[in-house]
């Protein structure tokens, strides 16, 4: 059984609004609603476990019931960190059934169905996959205020969401490591138990909604699907 686990339990302070942006609406749906929907239409997911603040899972049981989400399978609680966050999701999969584990932000409604199709396949190929978009701008290495060089951005990638693993390389990445130090994302686990991640070529248009500029922007790519 293939799960999502969709991370949404920050509280998005950097964003600047009354309530959590995971909540606020674009195009007449809660964010996290277009990112559900996404993970709901893939026929490559099974079941999606959704990791909220505490506070909010409450008010997000009266917002689901409104749209068609049949493969939430469990709402919990995140932590302190996104790394905590992720694995109490992880703990709350199946384990006899578990084969590969999605993991994406929340705040990502724009990833496409072909994506997570990918990438959960490249996961079962390879025993892990990191949707990754190619680095556009010239990248400089600086030191003390100056340019030390520039770097060959042919050889760079920005990781992205969805990252997929077997079930057993991500809890072993998580046993394995102390996640109260800086973890930004799974890959950065797994590289660390000395697992290989494949990539996948994704599209610079799967943004992360993190600036009240990005959900302008988000809204308007949202538009032409």
């Amino acid at each position: 059984m293939n799960t999502a686990i969709i991370v949404a339990a920050g509280q998005g302070k950097r964003f600047g609004a009354e309530k959590p942006k995971q909540f606020i609406e674009i195009l007449g749906k809660p964010l996290i609603i277009h990112t559900l929907q996404k993970f709901e239409d893939c026929p490559a997911i099974d079941e999606i476990i959704l990791v909220l603040p505490f506070e909010e899972i409450e008010i997000f049981g009266q917002i689901v019931e409104k749209f068609n989400i049949k493969k939430l399978v469990k709402t919990i609680a995140g932590g302190a960190t996104r790394a905590v966050s992720v694995l109490n999701g992880l703990n709350a999969i199946n384990t006899k059934s578990a084969e590969i584990v999605a993991v994406h932000d929340g705040a990502r409604p724009l990833v496409s169905l072909e994506e997570i199709t990918q990438t959960i396949k490249k996961a079962k190929e390879t025993g892990a996959a990191c949707l990754a978009a190619s680095v556009t701008d010239t990248i400089k290495e600086v030191a003390d205020g100056k340019i030390v060089q520039t770097i060959d951005r042919t050889k760079l990638r920005r990781a992205l969401t969805p990252q997929c693993f077997r079930y057993e390389i991500l809890k072993r990445a998580f046993a394995a490591n102390k996640i109260g130090e800086i973890v930004t994302d799974e890959c950065f686990l797994a590289e660390k138990l000395g697992i290989e991640v494949s990539i996948v070529e994704g599209s610079p248009k799967n943004i992360k909604i993190t600036t009240p500029e990005d959900f302008i922007l988000a809204e308007s790519l949202l538009k032409q699907i």
